[in-house]
């Protein structure tokens, strides 16, 4: 019963937009308008898109917010999950504080609440209305009773790990086990949807190369211009099982003789005057419409990394591996929650999201990964800066090794 309600309020929720990018795309073709001011209606339908999109992103943010949320345990899941939503949210009420036995982490102490067997006393002292269970070891410490009692009572009560996977949109990737990812629902990634993500990235890629040629040809002469060296950047990166495909770009960077690290961040100063506008808008990436034609990339789909990269990676990212299970995208999850990276630790985070979109890939996530990418380019946001808030402690690394192994020049 329960499932039936969410569905239709969910469904009552996405009327008005279907609504309106009805009424606007049969507006699109009804009204005669000349020339160029023929894409004004879509315009228009796309801007109208994101805005709703971002207002309905906006509420549900406000609606995690407004919970008051107490965590059960004091070990690194309980914290990683303190520090994402605060990083998310601030230091608002969203975590009430942390029920275990004394913490002795300093940064713990100022939000420990009380032990374990003061937690039915302790959820009504600060009326929380969700419990999160981020014990590492339950055997015996798990508080059975009161937590029975507060969830017929209405209190919510989950996993920590799915409690993180669901209100952050990524997977915990330093806490979970391998065992609970065999178990875990998800991982569509065979027949159908792939058929159908195939047939939807082939026939963007015709489309997109036919409409933007004029762009292409515009933005090639504009980096012919603006420095030497070639029109296109190609690198050989990582496809799906591993195997190296060449990537093509518009070229962003002055050529160099000095290879410097793999990160962006080391090789600002070459980014060229055209190249900053065409990462901030990610016209760099339009040539990779033909990687989508060859079959080599998706439209959307983990962004693949420079093979010079993968060895790093598989040693230092858990779960690494798996990104090479789906076949890479022009755009991807990651990419709309975090954008580039530019050190180790970004791209642990940056797996967190891939880890989540690769288990559970849809069409819906699919098309909201796209519109976050329409709202990217519409507004400027694709430079790179990454736009969401770096958690304010280091998150633990599962394995020690060297960083700056290799270095290469690359274009992020």
């Amino acid at each position: 019963m329960h499932r039936v309600v969410r569905s239709r309020a969910r469904g009552a929720s996405t009327l008005p937009l279907t609504l309106v990018l009805s009424l606007l795309v049969v507006g699109g073709w009804s009204v005669p308008l000349p020339g160029v001011f023929r894409f004004v209606p879509w315009m228009l339908m796309v801007a109208v898109f994101v805005a709703l999109a971002r207002a309905m992103a906006v509420r549900r943010r406000n609606r995690i917010s407004a919970s008051r949320i107490i965590v059960l345990g004091t070990g690194p899941l309980a914290v990683m999950l303190i520090e994402e939503f605060e990083a998310i949210y601030g230091r608002r009420t969203v975590i009430a504080g942390v029920v275990d036995n004394e913490p002795s982490d300093t940064w713990l102490k100022a939000r420990w609440l009380g032990p374990l067997d003061r937690l039915a006393e302790i959820v009504e002292d600060v009326r929380a209305d969700r419990i999160v269970v981020a014990l590492e070891d339950r055997r015996g410490r798990l508080p059975l009773e009161p937590l029975l009692e507060k969830r017929v009572r209405g209190v919510v009560v989950e996993d920590a790990l799915e409690f993180y996977e669901r209100a952050t949109g990524t997977m915990a990737i330093e806490a979970i086990t391998p065992g609970a990812l065999i178990l875990a629902k998800g991982f569509r990634n065979q027949g159908t949807p792939e058929h159908i993500a195939r047939v939807v990235s082939v026939v963007a890629a015709v489309v997109g190369l036919v409409v933007l040629a004029p762009l292409f040809a515009l933005i090639a002469a504009i980096v012919r211009l603006d420095s030497r060296g070639s029109i296109l950047f190609k690198q050989d990166r990582a496809g799906r099982n591993g195997e190296p495909f060449q990537l093509l770009k518009f070229r962003t960077m002055h050529p160099a003789d000095v290879h410097k690290s793999e990160w962006v961040e080391d090789n600002r100063d070459r980014i060229t005057r055209a190249g900053r506008w065409l990462r901030r808008f990610r016209l760099d990436e339009l040539p990779q419409l033909v990687n989508m034609l060859r079959g080599e990339m998706n439209l959307v789909g983990p962004r693949p990394h420079p093979m010079v990269n993968q060895r790093i990676f598989m040693e230092r990212i858990a779960y690494y591996g798996l990104r090479s299970t789906v076949r890479p995208g022009v755009t991807g999850w990651a990419q709309v929650r975090h954008g580039y990276a530019n050190n180790i630790e970004e791209e642990t985070r940056k797996m967190r999201y891939d880890l989540y979109y690769i288990k559970n890939r849809s069409l819906r996530l699919d098309a909201r990964i796209l519109l976050e990418t329409v709202g990217i380019i519409v507004f400027g946001q694709g430079s790179s800066g990454v736009r969401q808030r770096v958690p304010p402690r280091k998150q633990p690394v599962t394995v020690s090794v060297p960083v700056r192994a290799k270095r290469r020049v690359v274009e992020g």
